[in-house]
């Protein structure tokens, strides 16, 4: 009786799971690779329903990140800036310009503006702008050189291993409460006086950021 499958078959299963067994791997390598917050935000830069150019703003008038962001120091959510914040400059400043049209008709009937979010943490995750910059962290540790930017974009990773780097090494990066919301700071000793002053301010201040899994995830 002839053989219905040539012997060259008996090996095939073998090969099949082999073959599944890599392109499963180098598929889940893939996705571990790119699908990392570095990839996947970092770039992001959404379209606003009004042109809000932050490098003249704050770059070159030297608004204060608190005027539009009041809630920063006291609230766990940087707040979005009501119309009313914008209207306190432009009722009196470029008051017939189109681009503004949709402030002064958010102004009058009360509807809020739909900012697009560009930063929003996960639900998994807990953070508090009020913890962080009222113990020297600035706002261009995580937001980057805002007031440079035109249009606002997401400039760093806020991955997991962005966060514990600093909670590992704080003073690195703590600054005098001061100096929080001057984007363009640096410590005038260079890396070497950061690392000093950094340290200093951790004893002060007993800086002891969370590194278990309870203190960002609750």
């Amino acid at each position: 009786m002839s053989k219905v499958f040539p012997k060259w078959s008996n090996a095939l299963p073998l090969k099949i799971v082999i073959f599944l067994f890599v392109f499963v791997s180098v598929v889940l390598a893939g996705v571990t690779y790119y699908a990392t917050p570095n990839y996947t935000r970092v770039g992001y830069e959404p379209t606003q329903p009004v042109p809000y150019d932050h490098s003249f703003h704050v770059g070159e008038l030297g608004l204060d990140c608190r005027y539009c962001h009041s809630k920063v120091e006291e609230s766990g959510h940087a707040n979005i800036p009501a119309s009313s914040t914008c209207m306190a400059c432009h009722s009196l400043i470029m008051t017939d310009s189109e681009l503004l049209e949709p402030v002064r008709a958010s102004y009058q009937s009360g509807e809020p503006l739909p900012w697009v979010r560009v930063h929003q943490a996960p639900d998994y995750v807990y953070f508090s702008h009020e913890v962080h910059v009222n113990r020297g962290v600035s706002c261009v540790e995580c937001h980057g050189k805002v007031n440079e930017m035109e249009v606002v974009k997401h400039a760093k990773s806020h991955s997991m291993s962005f966060c514990l780097e600093c909670h590992r090494s704080p003073e690195k990066f703590l600054r005098p409460l001061d100096e929080v919301y001057n984007l363009d700071w640096v410590h005038p000793g260079g890396k070497k006086g950061q690392i000093e002053a950094g340290k200093k301010l951790v004893e002060e201040w007993d800086v002891n950021p969370p590194q278990s899994c309870s203190g960002c995830h609750r």
